[in-house]
């Protein structure tokens, strides 16, 4: 890397950390409606590619095109459920959770949502929304810092060999401006990030088809992959099959992967933010055509990438752990770029991959540490008597605490291939289930169902988060050792319980359904 694209990657980090200065000049003295949501002042192009890049890390990148090498053209239904899930967010819950979470007590949390949307004062509701929160927003940080590092480190050659060092140096990037701007350096910096993100996702395929790393002839090939002791480990399957010849369990845990957009407190909080309503339609357009373009050039690097790693098989690297061939691809991609553009360009877009990694942690460092502060400290341990200056620097604290416990797990994966903390599909995977089968249908009722009360919410969080953590185990021996995604019966448990639980106690009283019609006449 020469003296121009070092200068790109250090302009480009300087204009991050700027962002989270400013806004944390502009909003001094701001409380935590300011900090956690910006004061509802998004518009509707930023809201979008907030949304969208805070969704999609650095697992786009690495954990979904590592599946579908490691497992076959199956694993593409991941993508369709996640378009479709994307979809269907953006067309039944953002503008209604808009006009409900401000018309419950103008809410800045989920879990403070779901509390003021049934006029509850128990904190029973906002404690297991903390408590599902702080476990798999820590789980899914960590993933994002062990996607970065791989990202950091393919970029940059000269950190190989230094893991330790280059998640040291991308765990302190996010952590300044996430601590210092809050929820709005957060969505600017993803708004920016997200555009660098589908500029250079895009250029990755047309770099190695350039680069002539595609060969029909291997895709109809099987890989061997041995151990070193020249022992068998794995036999990656052909390209050869259509995701349409897939497995029954491979498009029903795919289009799993859809239902966890409903439960997504990292997302759902962007539609919160969003100025004004009616400008939703306008940020689904955007956030819809953003996705499909980048899940599709997503699926396109893996089948490149295949090919590529057969025709150089010293090329590969963590592939038994589904990570992203980083190394090997991006420096394809780093040939290709410096051939086209000029080299402080070039530092450019590869920065932009590295902003794959950084638009999801920041992201979920803030709703994390927003549960906490709004919906545990504030109404249980200082029992509604923090002033908003104490509720900003105990959100600030916990984004650090947070991102410590997250930085330990993700350094506890280095240099240890196969290990859960090594693996982002895996520790993605497993947050997402649990955010989507606890708050997925909770969300979709409580914007549905005049009926639903208090005690339906509860159930259905507890007993989506308890059946998915469960399946999570277990859910393979149970089915004879087929795979399906544990969200998928965490999600119509989730349903089940909030429905009986629901019917079976007390009819929301005249305060909630005033909530409920307030919000829907808006």
């Amino acid at each position: 890397m020469n003296i121009s694209m070092l200068a790109s990657f250090g302009l480009y980090f300087a204009a991050i950390l700027a962002i989270g200065i400013y806004f944390f000049l502009k909003t001094k003295g701001g409380g935590e409606k300011e900090y956690f949501l910006g004061g509802r002042s998004m518009g509707p192009w930023v809201t979008a590619m907030s949304a969208q890049a805070s969704d999609m890390s650095g697992w786009l990148l690495m954990g979904f095109p590592g599946s579908i090498l490691a497992f076959g053209m199956g694993k593409v239904w991941i993508g369709i459920g996640l378009a479709i899930g994307t979809i269907a967010n953006w067309v039944l819950v953002a503008a209604r959770l808009r006009r409900f979470s401000a018309a419950a007590g103008d809410a800045i949390t989920l879990p403070q949502y779901l509390t003021n949307r049934f006029a509850s004062t128990n904190p029973a509701l906002k404690i297991a929304c903390a408590v599902v929160f702080l476990i798999a927003f820590t789980v899914y940080v960590a993933s994002g810092f062990v996607a970065g590092t791989n990202v950091f480190i393919s970029v940059c050659p000269a950190l190989k060999g230094h893991e330790l060092l280059a998640m040291e140096i991308f765990s302190a990037l996010i952590l300044c401006y996430t601590f210092l701007g809050g929820y709005k350096a957060v969505c600017w910096t993803d708004f920016f990030q997200g555009i660098m993100m589908l500029c250079a996702l895009l250029l990755v395929p047309i770099a190695m088809k350039a680069s002539g790393a595609f060969d029909p002839v291997f895709a109809e090939k099987t890989w061997t992959i041995t151990n070193d002791a020249g022992e068998v480990v794995k036999e990656i399957p052909a390209f050869g099959n259509s995701p349409w010849t897939a497995s029954w369990n491979d498009i029903v845990s795919g289009l799993g992967w859809g239902l966890g957009y409903f439960g997504m407190p990292h997302i759902l909080v962007r539609f919160m933010g969003i100025k004004d309503p009616k400008q939703v339609k306008t940020s689904a357009w955007i956030a819809c055509v953003w996705v499909v373009l980048a899940l599709g050039a997503a699926i396109a690097v893996a089948i490149l990438g295949r090919t590529f790693l057969l025709k150089n098989p010293d090329g590969t690297i963590a592939l038994a752990e589904k990570l992203f061939p980083t190394l090997t691809q991006q420096m394809v991609f780093v040939e290709i770029v410096n051939a086209i553009f000029p080299a402080f360009i070039a530092g450019i877009l590869l920065a932009a991959i590295i902003a794959a990694s950084m638009s999801t942690a920041d992201s979920q460092l803030l709703v994390a540490s927003s549960a906490f502060s709004s919906d545990f400290y504030q109404p249980i341990v200082r029992k509604n008597k923090a002033t908003d200056a104490e509720m900003l620097w105990v959100g600030r604290f916990i984004v650090m605490i947070v991102a410590f416990v997250a930085f330990y797990i993700a350094a506890s994966g280095l240099g240890k291939p196969g290990s859960w903390a090594s693996s982002i599909m895996d520790m993605v995977e497993n947050a997402w289930g649990l955010f989507g089968a606890a708050f997925g249908p909770v969300v979709i009722l409580s914007l549905f169902w005049r009926r639903f009360n208090y005690a339906g919410a509860l159930a259905g969080i507890i007993g989506g988060a308890v059946v998915d953590i469960v399946c999570l185990y277990n859910l393979s021996n149970w089915l004879g050792g087929t795979y399906l995604y544990e969200i998928v019966p965490g999600f119509i448990a989730s349903f089940i319980c909030a429905i009986i639980v629901t019917l079976v106690t007390k009819k929301p009283g005249e305060e909630v359904e005033a909530i409920f019609d307030k919000a829907i006449a808006d």
